[in-house]
């Protein structure tokens, strides 16, 4: 298993996968049964699991390690990936993949903890469309004012630090600041977790903003309604396709000039319990 290196993993699964692909192109009899048989799973879930949807139990991961042969440091980062990617609170996932971070090559820790921390603020966004719609080299006090709500100059200047060291920003000839790229996705999995930090904090603003930014300048409303399983799906569709209708208008506007969040919400607030039966 030399050539799969564990420590640029932050999904186990996607680790066990591409361990099981190398591993068969050595040995064409490896199978899921006799993964199966080593590790004690039946073959029908070990698949689930290698596709992301089943987890391993915790009393497993000797077992798995014993199986890919793996080293005492390896052996530990596989245990924190296992846990990590289990995780379920904010507190537990932040924990374990700060934990994570520290077995990871000197390069590799540099590039995956600037990602995390760009969504711990949410103002870093806020500095990063900023500079793709006006003109910025080096103001830092301007920059932090126009920031709603106005983030401080050490605030603005650690944005754009970060913002460069990430790549997502650059300095051009004259000295002035411009945007890589029109958009930024989220991608692999550990991103897609470590964002509930950026949501919750821009839910915050959603909130304050009924206080601070003027009617005609936002606009927040809420529906309540019921829906069955598949009329859930069908709204959660309808919402992504509107998120891309979203980015369609954004990049054909040719005269923006301010920066929003646009949050788009649904969850559930009561569910009716099966019916009991009569005695």
């Amino acid at each position: 298993m030399d050539s799969v290196n564990i420590f640029s993993y932050f999904d186990y699964q996607k680790y066990l996968r591409d361990c099981y692909e190398f591993k068969k192109q050595q040995n064409p009899s490896f199978s899921y049964r006799y993964i199966g048989h080593k590790v004690g799973i039946d073959p029908g879930y070990l698949v689930k699991v290698f596709q992301g949807k089943k987890h391993i139990a915790n009393r497993s991961i000797p077992l798995f390690v014993k199986l890919l042969g793996l080293k005492k440091k390896e052996t530990e980062y596989f245990e924190l990936l296992v846990l990590f990617n289990k995780a379920k609170t904010n507190t537990e996932i932040k924990s374990y993949f700060e934990k994570l971070l520290t077995y990871a090559e000197i390069n590799e820790i540099l590039v995956e903890a600037d990602k995390y921390e760009f969504y711990q603020k949410w103002y870093y966004t806020a500095v990063r469309e900023l500079i793709a719609i006006s003109e910025f080299s080096g103001d830092y006090t301007y920059l932090a004012a126009q920031i709603i709500p106005a983030i401080t100059p050490s605030e603005a200047r650690k944005s754009v630090e970060l913002l460069e060291r990430l790549g997502f920003i650059k300095k051009g000839k004259k000295g002035i600041y411009c945007v890589t790229a029109r958009y930024i996705t989220t991608g692999d999995n550990w991103r897609s977790i470590a964002v509930r930090s950026f949501q919750k904090e821009t839910m915050k603003l959603a909130e304050c903003s009924l206080d601070t930014i003027p009617k005609e300048e936002r606009d927040v409303s809420t529906v309540t309604i019921t829906l069955s399983k598949k009329g859930f799906e069908e709204v959660r569709d309808r919402l992504a396709a509107f998120r891309r209708e979203l980015l369609e208008i954004s990049h054909g506007d040719y005269e923006r000039d301010t920066a929003y969040h646009i949050n788009l919400q649904i969850f559930p607030i009561a569910r009716k319990s099966p019916k009991r039966r009569k005695k």
